[in-house]
């Protein structure tokens, strides 16, 4: 029979890598004491790695650096986001560089959130949870990031290469999302969304 922590490790490899988590993802494999004591047996075994606030990743290590890497950040702030209930979304200047439309990396690490604001510390990294209205948040996770790179980007700078960009990035069902949750946006932003999603353009 399979062990509690078994099934944690087997949960955590369905997930890309870098994956962070907290006790809240495992709670449909056991009980809450059950998920911790088996979380602690795998830090102790080094299976996992447990940063702070409750959250794990399994560790990564770069042979080129010879060196454990740090956490992913967006995964850190996704695990944060899943264990308080809050919804996030990626600001602007993260959401474009996700998307390769900026080179730039921010030099803060913010997310908008329906949560309260707070600050996480990652080793040098800070993690900015910023409160925003409900009615900022999609939802969906591909709408929110496309729409606030396009945002981000500015009118002015969205050619017909940043939206070829885009449109290869996302699948059918994402921007048939896309189209709906840009339909109340600013118009230059539906506009710009429409010409992402118009139909019969290839998705390369």
């Amino acid at each position: 029979m399979k062990t509690v922590g078994d099934r944690i490790l087997a949960e955590i490899s369905r997930q890309k890598k870098g994956w962070c988590f907290s006790q809240k993802d495992f709670l449909g494999i056991a009980g809450r004491d059950a998920i911790d004591q088996s979380l602690s047996r795998l830090v102790r075994a080094g299976s996992v790695r447990r940063f702070g606030w409750g959250l794990y990743d399994v560790p990564s290590y770069s042979e080129t650096l010879k060196t454990t890497l740090s956490p992913d950040i967006d995964q850190v702030a996704r695990a944060m986001a899943r264990k308080n209930g809050w919804r996030i979304q990626p600001s602007g200047a993260i959401a474009a560089n996700m998307l390769g439309l900026s080179t730039q990396v921010p030099a803060k690490v913010v997310y908008l959130s329906d949560g309260p604001s707070k600050t996480l510390k990652i080793g040098n990294s800070i993690i900015y949870f910023k409160q925003t209205a409900p009615k900022n948040m999609t939802g969906d996770e591909s709408s929110d990031l496309v729409i606030q790179a396009l945002k981000y980007m500015g009118r002015e700078n969205v050619d017909d290469a940043m939206i070829d960009k885009i449109r290869r990035q996302l699948p059918e069902k994402h921007k048939r999302q896309l189209l709906k949750d840009a339909r109340f946006r600013t118009d230059w932003i539906f506009e710009a969304v429409q010409r992402i999603c118009r139909k019969g353009d290839k998705d390369g």
